[in-house]
Order: C-alpha cells, then structure tokens, then sequence
C-alpha cells in the first residue's frame, strides 16, 4: 500500500514537473516578444498539382521575430532551439486562404492560411488574422535593397 502511494505521488510529481518546464519553456520563448501561435505545415503539397492533404501535416507552435528571421517553435517539445527558421529574403508568399475540410480541425478557429516559398520548399502558416497582418508588414519592411516578394 505505501509502495503504491509513493509510485502515485512520484509519477504525480513527474507529470507536474513536466507541465511546469513546457509552461517556463513557452515564458523563455515569449520572454524577447515579438511571438504568436503559428502552426506549420512544411513541404506542404501544391493544391494546383491536384494534391489533397486536408488537415494532415499541420503542427501547432509559436512563432518568434528575430531580426531578419521567424523562428518557428513547437509547443509540445522540450527543446530550446526553433525547429525551423525563415529567412526575410527567402520567404516568397503565393497564397493567402481560408482553411478547408479536416483543416478547420487541424487549427485553431479564425485562422488564416498563408501558403509561401521558402528556398524552393512549400510552406503554409497558419495564424490569426492580426498574426498575419504584422506578418506581412515585417515581410515588407525589408531594409532598402532587399527584394520583397508578397503577392
């Protein structure tokens, strides 16, 4: 009977302990500002190849602004680093949609899917509509020089 309390109250601790790091990770990432939840959809197929996902490929995250790059992070992971980074320069931007079938599921209600190029790779975000709106405005407040490709 106290071995089974003690393997309650340790798996209890281990849950909590794991709640608390995701809650101090997403406070680390957020702490620079410049972040909102964003999920992704990396190499994601072309719509006018006939292709058809539906909601499958989307992971949720946070986005972070850093410097001349978006830094994606996932929400559900305990690592430190962004698992993905844009580059301003590479980003080329080729659709902007509302989300369709099983994607309504996949993402969080309200989102706007914005479908863009990233060095020859197809990549949606998902975001809210005023996530987007500075999205785009950082895309096209390039410094002088920079190409800017926003349809």
């Amino acid at each position: 009977m106290v071995l089974a309390l003690v393997l309650s109250g340790a798996v209890l601790a281990l849950v909590l302990l794991g709640l608390f790091a995701f809650g101090l990770r997403r406070r680390l990432i957020q702490r620079p500002g410049g972040t909102f939840d964003c999920s992704l959809r990396w190499d994601a197929p072309d719509p006018g190849e006939g292709a058809e996902a539906g909601g499958k490929g989307w992971v949720y995250g946070v986005s972070r602004y850093s410097g001349d790059r978006v830094e994606w992070f996932r929400v559900f992971s305990y690592a430190p680093r962004p698992r993905r980074r844009l580059e301003r320069e590479a980003i080329e931007v080729l659709e902007r949609r509302r989300p369709e079938g099983d994607e309504e599921l996949a993402l969080l209600s309200d989102s706007v899917i914005l479908a863009c190029s990233h060095r020859g790779t197809r990549v949606e975000l998902a975001m809210s509509e005023d996530a987007l709106t500075g999205f785009l405005a950082w895309l096209e407040a390039a410094p002088p020089g920079q190409r800017v490709n926003v349809a």
